[in-house]
């Protein structure tokens, strides 16, 4: 899979964060985690089809529970949407993203450390 085809929807962005965390998992593992009181195990089973159907995924099916594990890499998944974000939502300013997202959340204190220290590192 390349990263030109890694477009998750929001649901399956979900699936992928919880499968990213404990690596390998059931449908009912991911579907407790959600913890969606407005979406049903059914819901969940079928998203992480669509996601094994666009090669996101593997499934195990050697067992009788299937375990699926996440194929694309959280880094790279998140490097993909931002930049499509950039190109899409703010003309290709990577500024624009910045500033906005610093404006609408509070960073804490270490956060805003971080930030410092990697722009001073591209200097």
């Amino acid at each position: 899979m390349t990263n030109h085809n890694i477009k998750p929807t929001e649901g399956e962005m979900e699936i992928l964060q919880v499968l990213w965390q404990k690596g390998n998992a059931t449908v009912r593992e991911v579907h407790e985690a959600l913890n969606k009181k407005d979406s049903g195990y059914t819901t969940t089973l079928k998203l992480m089809q669509i996601l094994h159907e666009k090669g996101m995924v593997e499934r195990d099916t050697n067992q009788k529970t299937h375990i699926y594990k996440a194929l694309v890499s959280q880094d790279k998944t998140e490097k993909q949407l931002v930049n499509k974000m950039i190109d899409n939502v703010f003309n290709g300013s990577a500024a624009r993203l910045v500033m906005q997202a610093l404006g609408n959340h509070s960073a804490s204190a270490d956060e805003i450390d971080e930030i410092k220290k990697y722009l001073d590192s591209l200097r």
